[in-house]
Parts: C-alpha cells; structure tokens; sequence
C-alpha cells in the first residue's frame, strides 16, 4: 500500500547569529529561519503539511452540545527574561488561562511574531524551546504562526501574540454574571508574584530573596475544580491590573457587592515589602499562573480541596465572598475592622508587564 501521509519539509539550517532583515522577507533565509528554529520547536502532526492555515478536526474533542472557545492575546514584556519564566512560556501559558477561567480544554494555539534586526538567534531559539515545553505541559499543540522582522529600534527585541482554540463541554456556562450573594471567592495561590518578579527583573529593586514569577498552565486546576464543585459560578486570571481588576469586572458584570477579607489575601512578605517601598497596592500587582473563582458556599470547601491537590493550587484559600450590600462595589475589610472600597485601576500601575 501507498503511504499517503504528506512527506515532512526538510529543515533549513540557519547559519547566522543574529536576525537580520532578510528573515522576514520572504525567501530562503526566512524559510531557513521558521524550519530551522520554529518547526524544529513545535513540530506536531498538525504542522505536518505546512500549508498557510492548520487544518483541524473538532469531533473527537467536541461532544453534542459542546461550544468552541476562541482566545487571543499579545506579549510585550520586558525584560523578555525574568525570575521564573520568559516572554515564550508567558504567551502560551497566558492564553491557555484565558480559556481554562472559561472552562474550555484548551487544545491549539497560534503563534505569530515580530521579531526586531539584531535578535540573537539564540535568544529566539530558547523562547521556542520554553514555548514548547509549556505547551507540552498544558497539553496543547502550537500548530500556526507567523513570523516578521521590524527595522532595529522599531520594536523592541520580540514581540509574540498567540490565539488559542478549546472546547467547552456541554452544560458548562462559567460567566461573571452567574455570582450570586453568598458565593465564596477563593484564589489558588500567591498574590502579585508575577509583577514583583518583574520589578525585581528590571533593577527596580534588590530583593535579597528574589521572588519567581507564578507563570504556570491553569487548565489542570479547573479541570480538578469543575470536577468537585460543577457549581462553579466563574473564574478569571488576574493579569493586568491584578486581583482587584479581576474582582470589579465580576462585581460589574454580576451585580453584586464583593467583600474581601484583608487578613486572608496570600502575599509572600517580600511582594508586601517591596509594595510599601514603593508605594504600591499588591492588589493591582499583575498575575500569571493566579486566579479567583466564585463558587457556591456549599461547594466551596470541595473547591478548596481540589485547588490544593494539583501544585498550581497548593496555596489556594478563601479570600471573601459576594454579598447583596454595596452592589457592583469592592470593599476590603481591613485589620483594623473598617472598610476600603477596591476601584479598578485607572492607568497602569506597571507598564509592558506581561
């Protein structure tokens, strides 16, 4: 019998250093540059026919009933290095958290860069690499992409935007609007690591502990908490703008009054040290491997269990609760018994933090 399966492309080898301009223009260089570093990285079956769109089949992964979720998002952090993780496992792990607080499986992801001249190509092999392995992690196959070379300070370093396609079961409707007074917040873990590790990244500050970045894949997480508590009214990341973002988004869009206990939010002392220093709220401090969710008070110790029992929920707990009083409002009771109401963030409190 004939093997019909399309014969695999031949990778180029990519002789230079550094990216020049000619690795976005189209030609043997380019070609050189996506087989040598990208397909080597992400090769998969979907890959395989290097047409200029992935062609993927849903029906093994999408019962009657079930709902495709489609996400995209762009990384502009800097540095592209820092305590933890880099910008390669932020952007896959940032959109496979975009649709896991959804409640989808997330299973593919696109990948298109902007690459500036003068890149080491070293650089853009280790990305790849971290891309890769967090993707292998999640359980997700980069299987798309684009890559384009910017003149030498029209960008800055690398730029990456991913998209990401999951599956949502049937019966599963996580939405903001579903919170009801009495619902119970809980988090999975630390609050505010991601921007600290950041800060510490770019000579902000000296920490003599040096805090990692929670960059990590949620989608394990929820799988154990839809399965121990399928009352799950919501849940987001809480990226940009932090945990209190996150919580006046769910307080808008659900109606209801959230109260946050001051003495349950989990902030390691050198996130709460260098905030006073500089005079910031680590309530707006930026995430990326940390959620809240909202579940009923009668699911929420099962919720709490499951959170504890996968590693990117080893430190989850029960931080407040949504309540019918100040309705569409935020308010910290704080250690002295008064309290504070929470906005959402105006500007940006830490510019190109993820």
């Amino acid at each position: 019998m004939t093997d019909q399966s399309p014969p695999r492309r031949r990778g180029g080898q990519l002789k230079a250093e550094t990216i020049t301009m000619a690795h976005g223009g189209g030609g043997k260089a380019m070609r050189d540059l996506i087989d040598d570093v990208f397909i080597t990285a992400f090769d998969n079956p979907e890959t395989g026919d290097m047409e200029d769109q992935a062609r993927l089949d849903p029906s093994p992964h999408l019962a009657e009933g079930g709902r495709l979720a489609f996400t995209t998002d762009g990384f502009v952090v800097d540095p592209l290095f820092f305590p933890g993780g880099n910008i390669g496992d932020l952007a896959v792990n940032g959109t496979v958290n975009d649709l896991a607080v959804g409640g989808a499986k997330p299973l593919w992801l696109s990948c298109a860069m902007v690459i500036e001249e003068g890149l080491s190509v070293d650089v853009l092999r280790t990305v790849a690499a971290t891309m890769r392995a967090a993707a292998d992690r999640a359980g997700v196959r980069i299987v798309t992409g684009d890559t384009k070379v910017v003149d030498r300070g029209a960008a800055d370093k690398l730029f990456i935007t991913t998209a990401g396609i999951g599956v949502i079961p049937p019966g599963r409707d996580l939405a903001a609007r579903q919170v009801r007074p009495g619902d119970i917040a809980l988090v999975n873990g630390t609050l505010g690591d991601h921007g600290a590790a950041i800060l510490n990244a770019r000579g902000d500050m000296a920490l003599d502990s040096p805090v990692e970045s929670d960059c990590a894949p949620l989608n394990a997480l929820m799988d154990a908490v839809l399965a121990a508590a399928p009352g799950t009214r919501c849940a987001r990341d809480a990226t940009r703008g932090g945990l209190a973002s996150a919580l006046n988004e769910i307080a808008q869009a659900s109606g209801c009054g959230i109260d946050l206990e001051e003495t349950a939010l989990p902030l390691r002392p050198e996130v709460r040290g260098c905030c006073e220093i500089l005079g910031l709220d680590p309530l707006y401090l930026a995430n990326e491997g940390t959620l809240v969710l909202f579940t009923p008070a009668d699911q929420a110790d099962a919720a709490l269990t499951a959170m504890r029992g996968v590693p990117e929920g080893k430190g989850a707990c029960i931080i407040g609760q949504a309540v019918a009083a100040h309705p569409r409002q935020v308010v910290l009771k704080t250690l002295f018994g008064g309290g504070r109401r929470v906005d959402m963030l105006a500007g940006e409190q830490l510019p190109r933090i993820c």
